[in-house]
């Protein structure tokens, strides 16, 4: 493949879409972005200064002949357990490499999956370069290099206040799907929603299972059998988390996803810049061996949005610039614990000896 220097950025007119092309034009890059509403694409296209293309991912040939325009794809439109499979099969028709910010469990097995034929085909598939999931993975990554006979992983995350609409409608989504973590290295579905607490730097608060998706990529970075995720307790999530078999059944139902998804609609479509600016995240990571050995590290990073947009752009850069594993990757695979480290305001802490 002939490199262009270029890159698609797909779901441009979405909240973190736009806020990644505010960045983009920041950082003097030049995306081609894309969307499925011509008009929408076309505006925010043209607040920056960018070319745009406009296509249904059902629309084979507009996806081909856009892929070609460029060495990599950027892909921001969600929910990924729809958007993903015809993007990245596109991905391996044209030989590009493709790149997402799902924090979706089944779309990072799915993709690794095909780690075969994105090898035979030059091309990577990096799902998760976003908040889901580089500081995470990295800070895996790093316990894994801390303690290498660990069996065990812990990692809670602290600091996620604000939803974006596209983030609510992707949670709806899997309502009644129950909490998921890792036993023995496979994947399992858990009787009940664990609770547990975790020191985000100013004592231990509650927290409450999730399933996040290092529950995959963490496995694949650092193969420790036992991976939980956590998220630090907040009111709502509290009670989505204490909501019955009943009441999980009717929200999951067609009528209860229209319904849950109009109200979605009313929300603001993402934190405001001040909201941003003015948070934080804060992620532990707690490894064991089979010896009760442990270590523990903090990672600070800014507002996860914000760093989306960051990292989104750092990885895209390095992969149109040919620094990229053919294959599936996670970020850490990819480019090393470390690499969440040169960003600004991203600060660790080892928390013992």
């Amino acid at each position: 493949m002939t490199r262009t220097g270029r890159f698609l950025l797909y779901g441009a007119t979405g909240y973190t879409g736009q806020l990644t092309a505010r960045a983009a034009q920041a950082q003097g890059m030049q995306p081609v972005l894309a969307g499925r509403d011509a008009a929408r694409t076309q505006a925010v296209a043209m607040r920056h200064g960018f070319e745009w293309r406009a296509f249904d991912l059902a629309d084979t040939a507009r996806l081909d002949a856009a892929l070609h325009e460029v060495d990599a794809v950027l892909h921001m439109a969600g929910p990924f357990s729809a958007t993903s499979q015809p993007m990245a099969d596109a991905c391996l028709r044209t030989g590009r490499h493709y790149l997402d910010i799902t924090g979706e469990i089944d779309v990072f097995e799915a993709l690794a999956a095909r780690n075969g034929p994105a090898q035979a085909a030059g091309v990577m598939l990096l799902p998760g370069v976003g908040f889901d999931v580089v500081p995470s993975d990295c800070l895996a990554a790093h316990t894994k290099r801390r303690l290498p006979d660990a069996t065990r992983l812990f990692i809670a995350i602290g600091g996620l206040n604000k939803l974006s609409r596209g983030t609510a409608r992707t949670s709806l989504q899997s309502i009644d799907r129950g909490t998921l973590a890792r036993r023995g290295g496979r994947i399992v579905r858990l009787p009940d929603v664990p609770r547990a607490a975790a020191d985000f730097g100013a004592g231990a608060v509650p927290t409450v299972a999730m399933s996040w998706g290092d529950v995959a990529t963490a496995w694949h970075s650092t193969r420790i059998a036992d991976i939980d995720v956590h998220f630090q307790l907040s009111r709502t999530l509290d009670r989505v988390t204490r909501l019955g078999a009943l009441p999980r059944r009717l929200l999951a139902s067609r009528l209860g996803q229209r319904v849950a998804r109009a109200a979605i609609a009313r929300l603001p479509e993402g934190p405001s810049d001040a909201e941003r600016a003015g948070a934080r995240s804060v992620l532990l990571a707690q490894a064991w061996n089979a010896s009760g050995v442990q270590c523990r590290t903090r990672l600070y990073t800014p507002e996860a949005y914000t760093l989306t947009a960051l990292t989104a752009l750092e990885i895209t850069r390095r992969v149109v610039g040919g620094d990229f594993k053919p294959g599936f990757q996670t970020p850490s695979l990819a480019y090393g614990a470390d690499f969440i480290l040169q960003f600004a305001d991203v600060r660790r802490e080892d928390l013992d000896a």
